[in-house]
């Protein structure tokens, strides 16, 4: 029996509603990366779905969040608002939990004074690049700090490959991009807020390869990557003890 045209259209409302209404604010969310600082575990051109509830579901437009289930871990891929634009969505990688001390000396990456080892960073800037900053100078660390916390070296490449050491604040995490000569990210513009994480990548559901032209349209999709779950970007994330 065909349906009527107002049953089809009270389906199609419906459909939308539980879509735009309850799947998008409270569990999944369509993202695209736009640039290469997460290189090379995610690519300009690939597109997740992000899972939202991990964090605690969140009352649209208010950042009001409620029922988080789980805390970040180090090495965990997160998507948060931006802290100096909320309006804009970025993913990185949680380097520094809240209450962790961060330190990078000469590119390499160390917390609570332990050398990172990162399997998943890359450089391709063989600079590096010296720092401005005596970091000996008690009263100076002070206040490089609050500088820090205050995101007044949004602009400052001099403290790419040497920071801190800063404390990472309460509710607050540290994180990169992997392609770290690249990257916009904690060194610069500070703690990502608690409240500010959105969720984790659920998974790819397509990929594009923006440098092939369009007219190549089996080559260029990135048929390798297409649906890739999180898990197999957990890669080795350890710390040792060695001579900074």
């Amino acid at each position: 029996m065909k349906k009527t045209l107002k049953k089809q259209i009270e389906e199609w409302v419906w459909a939308f509603i539980v879509v735009f209404f309850i799947i998008r604010p409270f569990f999944l969310q369509a993202y695209r990366i736009p640039s290469g600082s997460m290189e090379d575990t995610l690519l300009p051109g690939d597109f997740l779905f992000v899972f939202k509830p991990v964090y605690g579901f969140e009352i649209p437009y208010t950042q009001i969040k409620f029922f988080q289930f789980i805390e970040p871990k180090r090495g965990d891929i997160v998507v948060f608002r931006y802290p100096v634009d909320p309006s804009k969505d970025f993913v990185k990688r949680v380097i520094g939990l809240p209450g962790d001390t961060i330190m990078i000396r000469d590119k390499r990456v160390y917390v609570n004074g332990k050398l990172l080892i990162e399997e998943y960073a890359i450089h391709k800037d063989e600079r590096v690049i010296p720092s401005s900053y005596n970091f000996e100078n008690k009263k100076l660390l002070e206040f490089f700090q609050k500088q820090w916390e205050e995101r007044a070296f949004l602009n400052d490449i001099s403290i790419r490959d040497n920071f801190g050491p800063v404390v990472v604040p309460e509710n607050s995490y540290f994180v990169m991009g992997d392609n770290r000569d690249y990257s916009s990210d904690s060194r610069f513009w500070g703690p990502v807020p608690k409240k500010f994480l959105k969720g984790i990548p659920f998974f790819i559901y397509f990929s594009w390869n923006g440098s092939v032209p369009f007219y190549n349209l089996l080559k260029a999709i990135r048929w390798n990557r297409l649906f890739q779950f999180p898990f197999v970007w957990r890669k080795k994330y350890e710390m040792q003890n060695l001579p900074r």
